[in-house]
């Protein structure tokens, strides 16, 4: 035998184990918080929320600046994450707290099917109803809980739980949903834990005071504690040696629940937090400015793990701009992402919707609203009491206090706030802003104005720029088959509500044109009987 020869056999297994690494299928570990807007963070600069472990994954990987969600509440957002269509595609899961129908595939279940090991934990796809038309488990995985095995509990213990259960060399996905930093909060818990009003930055969209500020810092402290548990288990993926192989996202479903963002396609609604790492695929200390979406990191799932999707997919695959070296603007093709929502919570006559679509590039958010005549927050006032009669006639109806509703926008602290020094005309302003009617279409320059407070749809300089803008949203509905747009808007109101209703006066809008006044059979058969 040559002495090359020898030296060829010798490298033999050092080929083959390079061969079989390549081969390796990654690991998925996606991580979302409920209720969290960009930029807060402390990778993003933000001084009174502290987040090491998501700076850690943005340090090592790569920092998204320009990431938005598919809808400012978390049931839609979560299905589009989940399927990698739009919205508007799903049908009940396009809603807030309706069904998800098994048709509409999601990647854990692709991937259990390619041969992946599958959970979640926490919050999965919801609030909603995944049995009602079929599904076995949450569209986000079989949940796990901290059993026996696990030497940590919450969270952290049911990861532990999922990894002592996995069969030896199988890859894993796995779906991390925290309940943080989703109300309601303990109030004054920032403040106990140290933290100081003076770091807070408040949006433009809020007023500057110091009730304000503390319940900012409550919503920062569960932001750490979301941040926290995804330390720890950082740390489990570590001590199982599979962080080197685990494609691992953190993001946020959508944005902040205070007044004016979350429910809203307002910047702090959809704009969110996203660092991805990926150990050896993706060059990390970098920040990518490209504007992304939830459809993008479907498709970035699918590719990274090699698997077919389960339906078409809306978003372009990251895997290219993750593998990448560069930062800033990365792709020049990632001009636009889309956003939406449908009806939120029980918050109007016959529990309708406030449909909202828009669009954001990078420096641009359109939105169109398609019924401005509806209060986007819902009316101010509801019944506190009600009754109707078989023929769904209000016989029975006691107002509830004036201010006293608003159900669009989360009980807390800095609602209260507006709604109780509204006599203020400063405060009254920012009411006005979180509350009042809008008109059919905003546009804001996000880079000068991220609160949206100065529309310009209505300006004579941005007249073009505003048709560009409606035209390419309006051209990407009607492919992507909006009902809104396609003249079968109301088909989103037949979509049932699985959680309470609550009760309203008749609006004028109703009063003049009972036409448009839509009673879905759902909800009349939930009406309050006399």
């Amino acid at each position: 035998m040559s002495p090359r020869t020898i030296v060829w056999l010798a490298f033999l297994p050092l080929i083959a184990s390079a061969a079989a690494a390549a081969e390796k299928r990654p690991n998925i570990f996606i991580a979302i918080s409920d209720d969290q807007s960009f930029p807060h963070a402390s990778v993003y600069g933000s001084k009174f929320v502290q987040t090491p472990a998501f700076d850690r994954v943005a340090r090592e990987g790569v920092l998204f600046t320009q990431a938005m969600c598919a809808s400012p509440g978390c049931s839609p957002s979560r299905a589009a994450l989940l399927t990698g269509q739009n919205t508007w595609q799903l049908e009940h899961a396009g809603t807030h707290a309706s069904y998800f129908d098994p048709k509409f595939t999601t990647y854990p279940e692709q991937l259990a099917k390619a041969g992946y090991f599958v959970g979640s934990c926490g919050k999965g796809w919801g609030p909603g109803d995944f049995r009602k038309l079929g599904r076995a488990h949450n569209p986000a995985g079989p949940s796990y809980r901290a059993g026996k095995q696990a030497k940590q509990k919450g969270y952290v213990g049911a990861f532990e739980q999922f990894l002592n259960e996995r069969p030896a060399g199988k890859p894993f996905c796995f779906w991390f949903g925290s309940s943080d930093p989703h109300r309601g909060y303990k109030l004054g818990s920032g403040l106990a834990k140290g933290k100081k009003l003076s770091d807070v930055d408040v949006p433009s969209f809020l007023p500057d005071r110091e009730e304000i500020r503390s319940d900012l810092l409550d919503y920062a402290y569960e932001i750490e504690r979301f941040d926290d548990d995804l330390a720890r288990m950082i740390a489990l993926l570590e001590e199982a040696d599979e962080l080197n192989n685990t494609l691992l996202i953190v993001t946020g479903d959508n944005g902040m629940p205070f007044p004016r963002a979350k429910a809203n396609c307002y910047e702090y609604g959809i704009h969110v937090p996203l660092a991805i790492c990926w150990t050896g695929q993706a060059p990390g200390k970098r920040v990518v400015e490209d504007v992304v979406g939830f459809t993008d990191l479907t498709a970035t799932v699918y590719e990274a793990a090699g698997v077919e999707p389960g339906l078409a997919q809306e978003g372009k695959s990251l895997v290219g701009l993750l593998q990448s070296d560069r930062s800033g603007a990365v792709e020049s093709d990632r001009k636009a992402v889309f956003s939406a929502r449908e009806r939120h919570s029980s918050s109007r006559y016959n529990s309708l919707s406030y449909p909202q679509r828009a669009i954001r590039t990078r420096d641009y958010l359109y939105i169109r609203n398609f019924k401005p005549e509806r209060w986007p927050a819902g009316p101010a006032q509801k019944y506190d009491k009600a009754a109707y009669s078989a023929a769904g006639q209000l016989v029975d109806g006691k107002l509830g206090p004036a201010h006293g509703a608003y159900h669009d926008i989360d009980a807390c602290p800095s609602l209260s706030y507006l709604v109780n020094h509204r006599d203020e005309a400063e405060v009254n302003a920012f009411l006005e802003l979180a509350v009042g009617k809008r008109p059919a279409e905003e546009l804001f320059d996000i880079r000068a104005d991220p609160g949206c407070l100065r529309n310009l749809a209505a300006d004579p300089m941005f007249a073009r720029l505003r048709n560009e803008l409606s035209d390419q949203l309006m051209d990407y509905l009607r492919t992507t088959g909006d009902a809104r747009v396609l003249g079968n808007g109301d088909v989103w109101e037949s979509y049932p509500r699985v959680s309470s209703l609550r009760w309203f006066p008749v609006p004028d809008w109703a009063e003049q044109s009972p036409g448009d006044a839509v009673l879905p059979d759902w909800v009349q058969k939930r009406q309050p009987k006399k």
